[in-house]
């Protein structure tokens, strides 16, 4: 069951890079800022896009975000994705969250589920909303 919303993250794509056209499969990293359980952070990560013989997106990756006190909460991810309108991506998937914090916000998503919607515009701006998955 989805519980509250933990944070939303904007940020831009960085740089992509093609690991290989057979199936097509590309690297993105990107930056990004914003609150996780009220808390400012600011974040990057990279992660792997395979696209499938139907057209849909195979997403992999890893990441972290930083509060302002220098604490950090690591995730990694799993997604399924698509191709919209001008190169825009949009993806639903679970982001598997981890943190040694001392502040019992961030402390309690400590091996945490996510769920979470990801959207890359054409111009490479990202959106990323999260939720927790009790």
């Amino acid at each position: 069951m989805l519980g509250n919303q933990i944070g939303t993250v904007k940020g831009k794509r960085l740089v992509r890079r093609v690991l290989s056209i057979n199936p097509p499969t590309a690297e993105v990293s990107f930056e990004d800022s914003g609150e996780i359980v009220g808390i400012h952070v600011t974040g990057m990560g990279t992660y792997t896009s395979a696209v499938r013989p139907d057209g849909s997106i195979l997403g992999t990756g890893q990441g972290m975000s930083l509060t302002d006190d220098g604490e950090a909460l690591t995730w990694t991810g799993h997604g399924i994705g698509k191709f919209g309108p001008g190169g825009s991506v949009s993806y639903r998937g679970m982001l598997f969250l981890q943190n040694t914090s001392k502040n019992p916000k961030l402390a309690a998503l400590n091996n945490t589920c996510a769920a979470f919607e990801y959207e890359v515009d054409p111009a490479g701006n990202t959106v990323s909303t999260m939720w927790e998955w009790k």
